[in-house]
């Protein structure tokens, strides 16, 4: 059924109900998970300035790949750099040209002021993508363990 597998992950604690459930995935169908996460910066008037570190975006990357391959599931990671703006359309072109068959995307839930400046990157992507999106429930919330 799946055979590639896309998990986009941020430092945000919803990343670990996403991980797991692209795990639980992989290990039904066979698949291979790709783990990414987009490095996101924001452009001011003069400059683009990264919103988090390397050493920072390596990290929350490794846990995750470590966690799959813990787990038994062939994984790899990838880091894509992007605009706060360009983050939806970044995961969607990955998972495209990484021809995934599924892209698990972890639960953010936010105010309805905050949804109506700023669209859900979960939003955006289920939209715009070409490939079937998952969204991962939050921890908790019926989640198997």
């Amino acid at each position: 059924m799946f055979r590639s597998i896309l998990v986009a992950v941020d430092s945000s604690p919803a990343r670990h109900s996403a991980v797991r459930l692209a795990g639980e995935m992989a290990r039904l169908t066979g698949a291979a998970v790709g783990v990414l996460h987009v490095a996101a910066s924001t452009a001011t008037l003069a400059t683009i300035v990264s919103l988090e570190d390397d050493a920072q975006a390596k990290a929350v990357l490794d846990e995750a790949v470590t966690s799959l391959r813990d787990a038994g599931v062939e994984a790899e990671g990838l880091i894509a750099n992007a605009l706060t703006t360009q983050i939806a359309t970044t995961i969607s072109a990955v998972a495209e040209e990484r021809q995934a068959d599924l892209l698990v995307l972890g639960p953010h839930h936010r105010g309805l002021l905050q949804a109506l400046v700023s669209p859900r990157v979960t939003d955006s992507v289920v939209h715009n993508s070409r490939t079937a999106v998952l969204l991962a429930p939050a921890d908790g919330s019926g989640a198997a363990g």
